[in-house]
């Protein structure tokens, strides 16, 4: 007698660019762009995921835009949740403090 299969995943198709929410940062580019006279710039920063798969912008804070300058620059890997739009620092094995 053998077992019964285990039932399986059902996966949403086609599987498209769009349905891919995480992404690995590859390049990353700030810019600034300035405002009114006498008025505050605002800063942006691209992101170019999975090798240019896809893009994204985002409008920072100038503290935001240090502190996240800060990051990128010592994080080996960075991913990004498009639809949370939530950036993610380095990555830690199981197992590992």
């Amino acid at each position: 007698m053998s077992d019964p299969q285990p039932p399986i995943t059902p996966v949403r198709q086609p599987l498209t660019d769009d349905s891919i929410s995480v992404r690995q940062l590859s390049h990353y580019q700030f810019t600034w762009v300035a405002g009114e006279a006498g008025q505050d710039g605002t800063w942006t920063l691209q992101l170019v995921l999975d090798q240019g798969a896809w893009e994204e912008v985002l409008t920072v804070s100038a503290d935001d835009a240090d502190n996240l300058q800060d990051m990128l620059h010592v994080s080996k890997v960075v991913h990004y949740d498009v639809g949370r739009r939530v950036l993610m620092f380095g990555t830690t094995p199981v197992g590992e403090p």
